[in-house]
């Protein structure tokens, strides 16, 4: 597989995301309207990828971003840090008043009948000021790089960052990089300057630079503007649907070798049935079924593409490669926060089949 997708062998860094970092405040399952105090968890949906590689995976990466000067940029840099994750950051200053501001992102994990609610405070958010000309990409690729992965998340941030997730695919290219794309399509960021045709104008130039696409029936949508049936009216289980737009995908978009996304059936917030597919250079591959007693859903997805991607960057088969995926993403659900905390050791095993009987 790693031949299909002509990935380099070695390289300085495994996988680079170009992503906005943001701090999650997290009151657990009271919801915000009541709530007396907050874990603070540090995520982006391009970074956390890169984190989960380095932690769990014990991969090389780096993330490209955003970093302003003061006490929350200086928590968000100690996790980064902690995770594993070389940075590279353009700076800003502080003014002490209104920013420019590492963004925050609300999410309660909701409880049985009442699912999560997320939304954001991005006001003056140092990331969405990151335009092409910030960053020397051949610095950064100077020691070789294998993957480059960036998002629809910071896609949406601004007219600047689609340009410079551009400018940093072309690069990576150029470096010799596999380059990757999770749609992550958010109708709150999107609505704010241009919806659902500016999202599909911007991603659809992004998407040209694509060799791996990470996005589920609704992202391929809206995202790309592939027109499809009423995702709402079918079973989160049935791949069906999914691959039934994967023609239009590569039709559109025929440099695409890898067009991937989980599967959930949402019973309640706190049980999921939860699967995940992928289509690799025309074959079908569908992970199995597995139940979820979950704890906190965000970044299951993230988590799902980091054991992809690990497994290709591994030379698995596509079949192993999506398993990984999938084992990591239910995995990490078992855990607060939205980056993992779990080993590879225990992704292989439960992708293996493994239990939640006792280790000893």
């Amino acid at each position: 597989m790693s031949n299909e997708l002509n990935i380099r062998p070695d390289g300085a860094l495994d996988l680079v995301s170009l992503g906005a970092l943001v701090h999650r405040l997290d009151p657990g399952i009271i919801p915000f309207r009541k709530a007396t105090e907050c874990t603070i968890h540090v995520s982006g949906g391009e970074f956390n990828v890169a984190a989960n590689l380095a932690d769990c995976f014990w991969l090389n990466t780096g993330i490209v971003s955003a970093m302003v000067e003061y006490p929350i940029g200086d928590l968000i840099g100690e996790r980064v840090r902690v995770m594993g994750v070389k940075p590279f950051y353009k700076r800003f200053k502080h003014n002490g008043v209104n920013g420019p501001n590492m963004a925050t992102v609300y999410s309660d994990r909701g409880h049985g009948i009442r699912p999560p609610v997320v939304f954001y405070n991005r006001c003056n958010e140092a990331a969405a000021q990151l335009k092409p000309g910030d960053f020397d990409w051949n610095a950064i690729f100077a020691g070789g790089v294998r993957w480059f992965h960036s998002g629809g998340i910071f896609a949406s941030l601004s007219a600047t960052t689609g340009e410079l997730i551009i400018e940093g695919m072309k690069a990576a290219k150029k470096a010799g990089a596999v380059v990757s794309f999770d749609l992550n399509f958010r109708e709150k960021l999107w609505s704010i300057w241009g919806g659902q045709q500016k999202a599909a104008e911007v991603i659809g130039r992004i998407v040209e630079n694509v060799d791996v696409l990470v996005g589920n029936e609704e992202d391929l949508q809206k995202g790309l503007g592939i027109p499809g049936p009423e995702v709402a009216s079918k079973s989160g289980l049935d791949p069906k649907t999914f691959f039934g737009m994967i023609d239009k995908v590569i039709a559109k978009h025929p440099q695409v070798k890898v067009v991937a996304t989980t599967l959930r059936e949402v019973h309640s917030t706190n049980r999921h049935s939860w699967s995940a597919v992928a289509w690799v250079t025309g074959k079908t591959y569908i992970a199995p079924t597995c139940e979820l007693d979950v704890l906190d859903r965000v970044g299951g997805g993230d988590g799902f593409a980091a054991g992809l991607f690990y497994g290709f960057l591994a030379g698995e088969e596509p079949e192993e490669a999506v398993k990984l995926g999938w084992a990591h993403g239910a995995l990490l659900t078992t855990t607060p926060g939205d980056t993992t905390m779990t080993s590879v050791e225990q992704v292989r095993s439960f992708a293996k089949g493994g239990s939640a009987r006792i280790q000893r």
